[in-house]
């Protein structure tokens, strides 16, 4: 065999194992807690049933550059969110029903991406917006159209991506009259309950599956207009990678449908108030679950 041939043997082996020098599968998150939670879970699982180490990339950042470890082989998976690919990476808009959002992603990320999503993990993370529980009692508030009708006015406080997304600020906008006092004060998502309880701001842009929703005097007001699309939990895997390994498709689907919305908001609590380990949480959840 000549060195043409044996290239042209071996390029589409190379192609295959995906992350070429790990040899390994390689999981990644995104820079929050929630995702560091739900990495160690992805990570753990595998490992306890290939009975092989899996390297972590996790805390890569936003959504955007998880996308592209994933297009350039970086990682294999990684748990994302169903509107937030359907919105903020496909560009897309209109519909709401979690079916035909889950169906129009996964189709476009297969045919574009060569990516499969599997099933949803269980539980939806959408956008939370929330004001001090004192505030939504004097001023009679409940729903975000209550809010867009209160003549005091509002100061925003939100993560980066929630401002610049067109699913999120913008669209909170086109929906919502809301009177802004200030612009709004991007901050870390970890300070945003502070900076509400201490009257830095008057709404944050939090997540319905924050740990402290449970915990604290806050009220997150209801979209009722539905403006905010669907965000179903589920992980994303280059296609080769379930090539590579033919019994991780099945192996992942274990998690299918296992993480309540509950679950998840005393999973982030246990690691942002009480201060334990995403890779300790990660292990307890496996463990309840009897996927240990």
């Amino acid at each position: 065999m000549d060195r043409t041939t044996r290239l042209c043997v071996l390029a589409p082996l190379l192609l295959l194992v995906g992350c070429g020098a790990h040899n390994r599968i390689v999981v990644g998150s995104k820079n929050f807690t929630e995702q560091l939670i739900l990495g160690e879970i992805i990570a753990q699982h595998i490992e306890a049933r290939l009975h092989q180490p899996v390297e972590r990339k996790l805390d890569l950042g936003g959504t955007l550059l998880a996308h592209q470890a994933l297009l350039s082989n970086g990682i294999d998976l990684y748990p994302e969110y169903t509107g937030t690919a359907f919105t903020n990476v496909l560009k897309s808009s209109g519909v709401t029903d979690p079916a035909v959002v889950l169906e129009q992603v996964r189709a476009a990320y297969a045919s574009g991406f060569h990516l499969d999503w599997l099933d949803p993990l269980g539980f939806e993370n959408s956008f939370a917006m929330t004001i001090r529980g004192g505030d939504a009692r004097a001023r009679h508030l409940q729903t975000l159209s209550d809010a867009a009708a209160d003549p005091t006015g509002f100061a925003l406080g939100a993560g980066y991506e929630f401002l610049t997304r067109p699913d999120a600020y913008g669209a909170l906008n086109r929906a919502y009259a809301i009177k802004w006092i200030a612009a709004p004060k991007s901050m870390d998502l970890g300070l945003l309950y502070q900076a509400l309880e201490q009257k830095q701001v008057s709404m944050a842009a939090a997540n319905t599956t924050d740990g402290l929703l449970n915990k604290l005097d806050v009220t997150v007001l209801t979209d009722d207009k539905h403006v905010f699309p669907p965000y179903q939990a589920c992980i994303v895997i280059r296609e080769d990678a379930l090539m590579v390994y033919p019994t991780l498709r099945a192996i992942l689907s274990e998690l299918s449908g296992k993480i309540s919305d509950t679950e998840m908001r005393n999973m982030n609590y246990a690691v942002d108030a009480q201060h334990r380990p995403a890779r300790d949480v990660a292990k307890g959840f496996l463990d309840r679950a009897g996927l240990h």
